[in-house]
């Protein structure tokens, strides 16, 4: 075989071989939709996680960074409900792949499942308010669940060669999840018909599965930052109505919730929100765990 031919036979062979081996690149907006793209493909794909647990995800800046990340990306994982539309379009347009603005290689978890809170009006009046209902689904475990299905469906679609992989993960995290659901539903039992006032408005998903009442916020209109009037407002409330917190995200300035605190009695307390949000938040099972612990130690303590 002439040795010109014998190269190009070669270097054919390796570009296919490399072609085969290349892992899929994920981009995650959150840091909750990078654990569970781990727990699904494993080493089958590099991910890429946008943002960080001390990071308003409302609010990021578009740095090349992120852009260089989006050019290289085969599939976008987002909340989407509007939450990164003030960023994730402009990068995408900035990073010209196509490939992720839209079809098989976007994926939104708010559109794989039913959201809460969606408005029957919109009206920028009362602040910053989701046409597609409320964006905040990581903490309710069995939206999490159909997620991660629909998740899992789309990386078979996009890696159809290891479809079989992605399948037994899904698997394995299914019984792994589902016996957590049981778990921390026994747990959280106390939780059930107590009261918080949040931050913001980004805690339905978790009162709603723990029956918990969110009976006020800190902000007088979602994404409003808090005034001196409002939460005046809300002293009487928060110390009327057995309080069990005032709870913030960990990215979120703890002023506001330490100032009612102190003007009510009602402990103010910072939940994780997302991965990373604190030390035994290391994934989505530690992120529950932890969320739950910490609102459970608060039971144990005299009311105001």
């Amino acid at each position: 075989m002439n040795k010109f031919l014998i190269a190009a036979v070669l270097a054919t062979a390796g570009a296919l071989s490399t072609q085969a081996q290349a892992k899929l690149q994920v981009f995650a907006c959150e840091p909750e939709w990078g654990s569970l793209v781990q727990e699904l493909a494993g080493d089958k794909i590099d991910v890429d996680v946008a943002t960080s647990a001390l990071q308003d995800v409302h609010q990021i800046e578009a740095k090349p960074s992120l852009i260089a990340k989006l050019r290289r990306a085969d599939l976008t994982v987002c909340d989407g409900a509007e939450l990164e539309v003030g960023w994730l379009p402009m990068l995408i347009q900035q990073s010209g792949n196509q490939k992720i603005a839209s079809g098989a290689g976007s994926f939104m978890a708010a559109s794989q499942i039913v959201t809460l809170e969606k408005p029957t009006q919109l009206d920028r009046a009362n602040g910053d308010v989701h046409p597609e209902g409320n964006p905040h689904v990581q903490m309710d475990p069995y939206r999490m669940l159909t997620i991660a299905k629909a998740l899992d469906a789309r990386l078979a679609q996009l890696d159809p060669a290891n479809a079989a992989a992605y399948q037994q993960r899904f698997a394995d995290f299914s019984t792994r999840w589902n016996a957590a659901i049981k778990r921390w539903t026994a747990k959280a039992a106390p939780l059930k018909g107590r009261n918080i006032v949040v931050h913001h408005n980004s805690w339905i998903y978790l009162t709603t599965w723990l029956g918990m009442h969110e009976i006020g916020s800190l902000e007088p209109k979602p994404g409003v930052p808090p005034t001196s009037a409002h939460l005046a407002s809300l002293i009487d409330i928060t110390k009327s109505s057995h309080t069990l917190a005032i709870v913030r995200a960990a990215y979120q300035d703890p002023k506001a919730s330490n100032w009612l605190s102190e003007h009510s009695g009602v402990t103010a307390v910072s939940l994780p929100f997302t991965v990373g949000g604190d030390a035994q938040s290391k994934d989505l099972f530690g992120l529950y765990d932890s969320t739950i612990d910490k609102l459970l130690a608060l039971t144990k303590s005299p009311s105001p």
